[in-house]
């Protein structure tokens, strides 16, 4: 009994471990689909119908870093 209830807390321990990493990575995944389809939006838009119009800013996005300390 001793022997599964070391395997049990470890398990759990790995768990409790993990669980941020995992909503992390779920939470990035969530926001890079969100990121393509304002994109894919944005290009079945068009380019403005006015010359005078000011060209969209792009932001930069840094390279995917996978780390919880994101500058």
């Amino acid at each position: 009994m001793n022997t599964f209830l070391n395997y049990l807390v470890v398990a759990a321990l790995f768990a409790f471990v993990l669980a941020p990493v995992a909503l992390g990575v779920a939470r990035d995944r969530r926001i890079d689909r969100q990121l393509r389809e304002a994109e894919r939006g944005r290009r079945a838009a068009g380019p403005p119908e006015t010359r005078s119009a000011a060209r969209p800013v792009t932001a930069a996005r840094r390279p995917y870093l996978r780390s919880w300390a994101r500058v």
